[in-house]
Protein backbone atom coordinates (compact mmCIF):
# COMPACT_ATOMS: atom_id res chain seq x y z
CA UNK A 1 0.00 0.00 0.00
CA UNK A 2 2.88 2.11 0.52
CA UNK A 3 3.36 1.83 -3.06
CA UNK A 4 0.44 3.53 -3.42
CA UNK A 5 2.47 6.78 -2.39
CA UNK A 6 5.07 5.74 -4.36
CA UNK A 7 2.72 7.07 -6.22
CA UNK A 8 0.32 9.17 -4.38
CA UNK A 9 1.19 12.60 -3.83
CA UNK A 10 4.22 12.04 -4.69
CA UNK A 11 5.05 12.10 -3.05
CA UNK A 12 7.72 10.02 -1.73
CA UNK A 13 12.67 10.16 0.81
CA UNK A 14 14.80 11.38 2.62
CA UNK A 15 18.65 10.27 2.05
CA UNK A 16 20.72 13.35 2.58
CA UNK A 17 23.76 11.50 0.77
CA UNK A 18 22.06 11.43 -2.46
CA UNK A 19 21.32 15.53 -2.45
CA UNK A 20 24.52 16.40 -4.11
CA UNK A 21 22.99 13.65 -6.87
CA UNK A 22 19.77 16.25 -7.29
CA UNK A 23 21.54 19.45 -7.09
CA UNK A 24 23.97 18.73 -9.65
CA UNK A 25 20.94 18.02 -12.16
CA UNK A 26 18.51 20.52 -11.25
CA UNK A 27 16.13 21.79 -14.00
CA UNK A 28 15.28 24.82 -12.65
CA UNK A 29 11.58 25.25 -14.38
CA UNK A 30 10.55 21.88 -12.71
CA UNK A 31 11.99 22.64 -9.38
CA UNK A 32 10.20 25.85 -9.61
CA UNK A 33 6.84 23.75 -10.44
CA UNK A 34 7.75 21.37 -7.19
CA UNK A 35 8.36 24.22 -4.96
CA UNK A 36 5.40 25.62 -5.78
CA UNK A 37 3.39 22.14 -5.19
CA UNK A 38 5.01 21.66 -1.53
CA UNK A 39 4.49 25.52 -0.37
CA UNK A 40 0.53 24.73 -1.73
CA UNK A 41 0.67 21.70 0.44
CA UNK A 42 2.11 22.84 3.41
CA UNK A 43 -0.17 25.84 3.72
CA UNK A 44 -2.76 23.14 4.16
CA UNK A 45 -3.28 22.17 8.12
CA UNK A 46 -5.20 19.10 6.82
CA UNK A 47 -5.82 17.40 3.34
CA UNK A 48 -8.77 15.00 2.59
CA UNK A 49 -8.61 13.47 -0.83
CA UNK A 50 -10.52 10.72 -2.75
CA UNK A 51 -8.15 9.13 -5.76
CA UNK A 52 -8.45 6.19 -8.53
CA UNK A 53 -6.06 3.72 -8.28
CA UNK A 54 -4.39 1.54 -10.85
CA UNK A 55 -1.91 -0.79 -12.52
CA UNK A 56 -1.14 -1.97 -16.05
CA UNK A 57 1.32 -4.44 -17.32
CA UNK A 58 3.70 -3.04 -19.87
CA UNK A 59 1.38 -4.03 -23.04
CA UNK A 60 -0.81 -0.97 -21.22
CA UNK A 61 -3.68 -3.96 -20.05
CA UNK A 62 -5.21 -2.95 -17.07
CA UNK A 63 -4.83 -4.78 -14.25
CA UNK A 64 -6.81 -3.30 -11.39
CA UNK A 65 -8.37 -0.19 -10.22
CA UNK A 66 -9.00 0.76 -6.68
CA UNK A 67 -10.96 3.52 -5.06
CA UNK A 68 -9.67 5.22 -1.98
CA UNK A 69 -9.51 8.12 -0.11
CA UNK A 70 -7.25 9.84 2.41
CA UNK A 71 -7.01 11.94 5.22
CA UNK A 72 -3.77 14.00 6.31
CA UNK A 73 -2.85 16.38 9.23
CA UNK A 74 0.84 17.14 9.63
CA UNK A 75 2.51 13.54 10.40
CA UNK A 76 -0.37 11.63 10.69
CA UNK A 77 -2.67 10.16 7.78
CA UNK A 78 -5.71 7.90 7.62
CA UNK A 79 -6.12 5.49 4.26
CA UNK A 80 -9.39 3.75 2.48
CA UNK A 81 -8.67 1.69 0.07
CA UNK A 82 -10.33 -1.56 -1.49
CA UNK A 83 -10.46 -4.22 2.02
CA UNK A 84 -7.59 -2.34 3.67
CA UNK A 85 -7.29 0.54 5.86
CA UNK A 86 -4.24 2.10 7.41
CA UNK A 87 -3.80 4.18 10.34
CA UNK A 88 -0.59 6.45 11.32
CA UNK A 89 -0.14 8.50 14.12
CA UNK A 90 2.86 9.48 13.29
CA UNK A 91 4.40 7.53 15.67
CA UNK A 92 2.81 3.96 14.74
CA UNK A 93 1.37 2.39 11.96
CA UNK A 94 -1.75 0.37 11.84
CA UNK A 95 -2.55 -1.93 8.54
CA UNK A 96 -6.49 -3.41 8.79
CA UNK A 97 -7.02 -6.15 6.32
CA UNK A 98 -10.62 -6.63 5.97
CA UNK A 99 -10.65 -10.35 4.56
CA UNK A 100 -8.50 -11.61 7.10
CA UNK A 101 -9.91 -9.47 9.90
CA UNK A 102 -5.74 -8.79 10.91
CA UNK A 103 -4.37 -5.30 11.86
CA UNK A 104 -0.45 -5.35 11.57
CA UNK A 105 1.42 -2.32 13.66
CA UNK A 106 4.79 -0.97 12.76
CA UNK A 107 6.73 1.60 13.71
CA UNK A 108 6.60 4.60 11.55
CA UNK A 109 9.87 5.07 9.56
CA UNK A 110 10.36 8.19 7.92
CA UNK A 111 13.54 7.10 6.46
CA UNK A 112 12.00 4.33 4.52
CA UNK A 113 12.53 4.43 0.98
CA UNK A 114 8.85 4.45 0.33
CA UNK A 115 6.70 7.74 -0.69
CA UNK A 116 4.42 8.40 2.23
CA UNK A 117 1.30 10.42 2.64
CA UNK A 118 3.56 12.67 5.33
CA UNK A 119 6.21 13.32 2.34
CA UNK A 120 3.87 15.01 0.68
CA UNK A 121 4.93 17.99 2.85
CA UNK A 122 8.54 17.96 2.28
CA UNK A 123 10.89 18.78 -0.20
CA UNK A 124 11.66 15.42 -0.39
CA UNK A 125 12.88 15.68 -4.24
CA UNK A 126 15.48 17.78 -3.56
CA UNK A 127 17.13 14.40 -1.80
CA UNK A 128 16.24 11.82 -4.05
CA UNK A 129 15.63 12.82 -7.78
CA UNK A 130 16.89 14.18 -10.47
CA UNK A 131 13.97 16.18 -12.32
CA UNK A 132 12.86 17.54 -15.14
CA UNK A 133 9.58 19.63 -16.86
CA UNK A 134 8.82 17.62 -20.41
CA UNK A 135 6.19 20.21 -21.12
CA UNK A 136 2.39 21.06 -20.61
CA UNK A 137 -0.67 19.25 -22.17
CA UNK A 138 -4.28 20.22 -21.65
CA UNK A 139 -6.74 17.33 -20.34
CA UNK A 140 -10.62 17.82 -18.81
CA UNK A 141 -10.03 21.49 -19.46
CA UNK A 142 -6.56 21.65 -17.04
CA UNK A 143 -3.28 22.85 -18.54
CA UNK A 144 -1.51 20.00 -16.66
CA UNK A 145 2.94 20.35 -16.30
CA UNK A 146 4.40 17.26 -16.42
CA UNK A 147 7.56 16.38 -14.34
CA UNK A 148 9.56 13.45 -14.64
CA UNK A 149 11.63 12.21 -12.08
CA UNK A 150 14.24 9.62 -11.81
CA UNK A 151 15.43 8.25 -8.37
CA UNK A 152 19.31 8.81 -7.73
CA UNK A 153 19.71 5.16 -6.15
CA UNK A 154 19.32 3.19 -8.52
CA UNK A 155 18.64 -0.18 -6.42
CA UNK A 156 14.65 1.56 -5.53
CA UNK A 157 12.36 -1.15 -7.03
CA UNK A 158 10.85 1.64 -9.62
CA UNK A 159 12.22 3.73 -12.83
CA UNK A 160 10.36 6.86 -13.37
CA UNK A 161 7.92 8.50 -11.54
CA UNK A 162 5.73 11.06 -13.40
CA UNK A 163 3.55 13.58 -11.69
CA UNK A 164 1.45 15.74 -13.37
CA UNK A 165 0.54 18.94 -11.67
CA UNK A 166 -2.12 21.64 -12.67
CA UNK A 167 -0.60 25.02 -13.27
CA UNK A 168 -3.56 26.93 -12.15
CA UNK A 169 -3.69 25.26 -8.57
CA UNK A 170 -0.13 24.47 -8.54
CA UNK A 171 -1.70 20.71 -7.03
CA UNK A 172 -0.51 16.95 -8.37
CA UNK A 173 -4.00 15.88 -10.05
CA UNK A 174 -2.22 12.65 -11.00
CA UNK A 175 1.36 10.20 -10.29
CA UNK A 176 2.15 7.35 -13.09
CA UNK A 177 5.26 5.53 -11.36
CA UNK A 178 7.35 2.77 -14.18
CA UNK A 179 8.26 -0.34 -11.99
CA UNK A 180 11.96 -1.56 -12.96
CA UNK A 181 11.23 -5.45 -12.60
CA UNK A 182 7.99 -6.21 -14.19
CA UNK A 183 8.04 -2.87 -16.49
CA UNK A 184 4.15 -3.05 -14.94
CA UNK A 185 2.13 0.68 -14.39
CA UNK A 186 1.10 2.04 -11.55
CA UNK A 187 -1.00 5.64 -12.21
CA UNK A 188 -2.87 7.57 -9.14
CA UNK A 189 -5.31 10.15 -10.16
CA UNK A 190 -7.52 12.34 -7.88
CA UNK A 191 -10.61 12.99 -8.06
CA UNK A 192 -11.06 15.53 -5.09
CA UNK A 193 -8.86 17.73 -2.40
CA UNK A 194 -10.75 19.67 0.20
CA UNK A 195 -8.28 21.41 2.68
CA UNK A 196 -8.37 22.37 6.43
CA UNK A 197 -11.23 20.40 7.27
CA UNK A 198 -11.93 20.08 11.01
CA UNK A 199 -9.91 16.57 11.57
CA UNK A 200 -10.13 14.93 14.96
CA UNK A 201 -6.54 12.91 16.02
CA UNK A 202 -8.27 10.11 17.46
CA UNK A 203 -9.08 9.08 13.71
CA UNK A 204 -5.39 8.48 12.79
CA UNK A 205 -5.68 6.06 15.44
CA UNK A 206 -6.97 1.91 15.00
CA UNK A 207 -9.58 1.41 17.83
CA UNK A 208 -9.85 -2.23 17.95
CA UNK A 209 -13.43 -1.84 19.07
CA UNK A 210 -14.36 -1.00 16.30
CA UNK A 211 -13.03 -4.16 14.57
CA UNK A 212 -14.66 -7.20 16.87
CA UNK A 213 -12.45 -9.97 17.01
CA UNK A 214 -9.44 -8.60 14.73
CA UNK A 215 -6.45 -10.19 15.84
CA UNK A 216 -2.88 -8.04 16.11
CA UNK A 217 0.07 -8.70 14.47
CA UNK A 218 2.82 -7.18 16.38
CA UNK A 219 5.71 -5.86 14.11
CA UNK A 220 7.63 -3.34 16.02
Amino acid sequence: MKLLFTSLFLLLFQFSGLAQCATKNTDMQAKAVLDGVSKKLKSFKTVNTKFTLRSENAAGKAMTSKVGTMIAKGNKYKLNITGQEIFCDGITVWTYDKASNEVSITKNDNNAATITPQKLFTNFYDKDFLYKLNGEKKEDGKNLQEIEMTPCNKTRPYSKIYLYIDKATSLITKTRVLEKSSNNRVSLSISSIVSNGAVSDAIFVFNTAKYPGVEPIDLR
